[in-house]
């Protein structure tokens, strides 16, 4: 003994240190006395004497961790997470793992601290184990050093140990986050392979939401297969990542089939399962299949939360429906599930679209009475609504409340205020805000510069618009749909449709895509020029990109067909739907409609809406029924436009025979046009029909609980206002 201290008198005096701090340590007391006296060399050797008392070694690793002579040390940081692993303490492990990787980065390759976490390895004891090798590996993964990670893998490998899945899978997870090529990891799944890893269950979900994330759903899937011939069962994770990816990509349809199989296989769908599903049918627009799926989720005993909620409550303000979006508020009240800042923001954001301030106002009252803060989409929302309505100084007052609250500079709002000023024709007082902004640091983008534009260009000012676009672009800005749709528009007001296509052509080779309005500019351009078949050219570029032709659109090119005499073609049938005149019964609508893609039959609706606003029922009817004899998806959406239309035109009894058959047909009437057809029948003064219909009307469209609709009716009678609506519902979601 005597001669080992002579020898190594630094190593004895470690060993004592160590001794000294266990020994505290068992009586309970506190090593604070020994911090000055305590090295690098120290904490090692106190390590390894502790290494096979589980208490005694976390204690002290409790203590030792916070000091410099510990974190400066790789050697002592690697017994540490030797001891750690050891323990299966893996949270803490990789916490130490990754510090001594950020602060050895600099100075030591993954090879050298490899090296060390080696040496320790054998001193430590720990011949067999991979753990803490795993750890390292995983360690690198997380802070996304995929090329460290995979060295220190196979470095691993070379001292003949094995390492676990859990390495392979936090690398499979790193290389995806990293965004690594699908070759790269095909190669580093066949090399698992060749290591005899099987993939299990958490590789194949990596994978799965790593393909799926990168937009391969089709990937997706022949994994989902790949792992059930493979023999490892599916969890619920993989199929919320499945159905979660469907929906986003709005394949809404699939997703439901997933649910089907997720229920074969014995795995119940979790409330995440089916808010995904509730989140794609919203972003379709299919709001009465979202709701029967939120009754399907309380059929299985699950609650609906705030995301389910607020996914409803969003899809109906996005449809313009903000009615029901209210409805969604009163019961997310009776099942005692508060609404957020985004609801609120949600239904403010609809009623500033719809112009009901005052509603919007009232809700934002109600916001800040349930201590929520409005934020700047809140905000910009109120101020975008008043100043498309022209009240300016509304809009200044919210902008200075905004400013209050910590929103001063925000873009979107002064956006949104520039637009109002543009809309009012005040171009110039526009432009000053644009400096105000400049001046305040902020970065005017496409959207300040485009409002301006289309203000020059709705003046006929072309020039100015011009050379605007030109400052624009010397800015650094590329141009938006919005400031393409106004240049074009404008060089086709002025009869100049090559400069116009010209720019039709750039819009379409930047990847903007363009939208109905900016079609029928030009479609319109081309049939004043006589150039038909132009127009009829890209009309049929519109359906085949699925941007729907409206109304406008049709009545355009049947406008430039008549002036052809062009009156046999059979691409002209579905046109002369527009026409004010009767149209010839041989003509075979059923037909026509049945063959169209899915954006014609969206047109075909478009087109009853068009009738009905003309007040052409007959014609709305005709091309009613070829809609519904096509058996295509948007059936709910016909009898919603004809049954309002009928209403329209007062023709309160046919409206009330099609919402009979529409409710035998399996389908429910929207809100607006409930309340038309409620109107309508009190004006006519079809009181006993409404009094039989109405707990069914008022259930079918799902406005609020059936007592309070009768309320409704019984106070309204006489009016069926929309505003005494919007007030109940408003009670109904006060503080309860």
């Amino acid at each position: 003994m005597r001669s080992t201290a002579a020898s190594n008198p630094h190593r004895y005096h470690h060993r004592q240190l160590a001794e000294r701090a266990l020994a505290l340590l068992r009586r309970g007391h506190p090593l604070d006395g020994l911090s000055k006296q305590f090295t690098a060399e120290a904490t090692f050797e106190t390590l390894l004497q502790a290494r096979f008392h589980r208490s005694l070694a976390l204690q002290f690793l409790s203590w030792v961790e916070p000091h410099l002579f510990f974190r400066s040390s790789l050697r002592a940081q690697c017994a540490a997470l030797h001891l750690l692993s050891s323990f299966r303490l893996f949270p803490p492990a990789l916490i130490i793992a990754q510090n001594f990787i950020t602060s050895s980065s600099s100075t030591l390759d993954c090879a050298a601290i490899f090296q060390v976490l080696s040496d320790t390895h054998l001193l430590c004891g720990k011949r067999g184990s991979s753990a803490a090798f795993d750890l390292l590996v995983k360690s690198y993964s997380s802070l996304q050093m995929v090329s460290e990670a995979v060295a220190t893998l196979n470095l691993t490998k070379s001292l003949g140990l094995a390492p676990g899945v859990l390495a392979y899978n936090s690398i499979l997870d790193a290389m995806f986050k990293s965004r690594k090529s699908s070759v790269d990891i095909d190669s580093f799944c066949q090399d698992m392979k060749k290591s005899k890893i099987s993939l299990n269950v958490y590789s194949y979900n990596i994978l799965i939401r790593g393909f799926c994330s990168s937009g391969d759903i089709n990937r997706g899937m022949e994994l989902l297969r790949e792992m059930e011939k493979e023999g490892c069962l599916p969890n619920v994770v993989t199929f919320n990542t499945l159905v979660d990816a469907h929906c986003r990509c709005r394949r809404t349809d699939e997703a439901e089939s997933l649910l089907g199989l997720m229920r074969n296989k014995g795995l119940q769908p979790s409330l995440v399962t089916f808010n995904a599903v509730v989140h794609g049918m919203c972003l379709e627009g299919r709001m009465r299949e979202a709701w029967r799926l939120v009754k399907e989720m309380l059929g299985s005993g699950l609650s609906p939360n705030e995301v389910t909620y607020n996914t409803l409550v969003g899809g109906y303000c996005n449809q313009g429906d903000v009615q029901q979006a209210l409805a969604v508020l009163s019961e997310m009240a009776r099942n005692g599930v508060a609404p957020d800042v985004f609801t609120y923001t949600s239904l403010i954001s609809g009623l500033c679209r719809d112009g009901n301030l005052g509603q919007a106002m009232e809700l934002l009252k109600q916001m800040k009475n349930r201590g929520l803060s409005p934020n700047e989409v809140t905000f910009t929302a109120l101020v975008d609504g008043f100043c498309k309505r022209g009240c300016l100084e509304e809009a200044h007052r919210v902008m200075k409340e905004m400013e209050g609250n910590g929103f001063g500079s925000a873009v979107p709002a002064y956006n949104a205020l520039i637009n109002g000023y543009c809309l009012g024709e005040r171009v110039e007082e526009a432009l000053m805000i644009a400096k105000e902004m400049e001046e305040k640091g902020l970065v005017l983008d496409a959207v300040t510069f485009g409002s301006i534009l289309a203000a020059y260009c709705r003046k006929g000012e072309l020039e100015k618009a011009i050379s605007l676009a030109e400052l624009m672009t010397g800015k650094g800005i590329s141009p938006d749909k919005f400031t393409y749709s106004s240049l074009i528009r404008a060089f086709c007001e002025k009869r100049s449709v090559a400069e116009a296509h010209e720019l039709f052509n750039k819009m379409l080779s930047r990847s903007i895509a363009p939208d109905e309005v900016t079609y029928t500019a030009l479609i319109d351009a081309y049939c004043k020029e006589g150039e038909v078949e132009h127009a009829l050219q890209l009309h049929d570029e519109m359906v085949m990109k699925k941007i729907l032709p409206d109304v406008v659109t049709y009545t355009v090119l049947i406008n430039g067909l008549s002036r052809k005499a062009r009156s046999r073609e059979a691409r002209r049938l579905l046109f002369r739907l527009m026409y004010e005149e009767p149209i010839t019964e041989e003509i075979s609508y059923d037909v026509l409609i049945y063959r169209c893609r899915d954006a014609d039959l969206q047109s075909s609706v478009s087109l009853i809406k068009g009738f009905c606003m003309r007040g052409l029922m007959d014609e709305a009817h005709r091309v009613f029924e070829s809609v519904v004899q096509g058996g295509k998806k948007h059936v709910e959406a016909a009898y919603n436009v004809i049954i309002h239309g009928y209403c329209r035109a007062r023709k309160v009894q046919d409206a009330f025979l099609m919402y009979k058959r529409m409710a035998e047909d399996g389908f429910a009437p929207n809100a607006i046009c409930t309340l038309s057809l409620i109107r309508g029948m009190v004006e006519e003064g079809m009181r006993g029909e409404l009094n039989d219909i109405l707990q069914k009307l008022v259930g079918g469209c799902s406005l609020i609980d059936a007592e309070t609709a009768k309320l409704l009716i019984d106070l309204n009678h006489g009016e069926g206002d929309k505003e005494l609506l919007f007030n109940v519902l408003n009670e109904m979601v006060k503080e309860k």
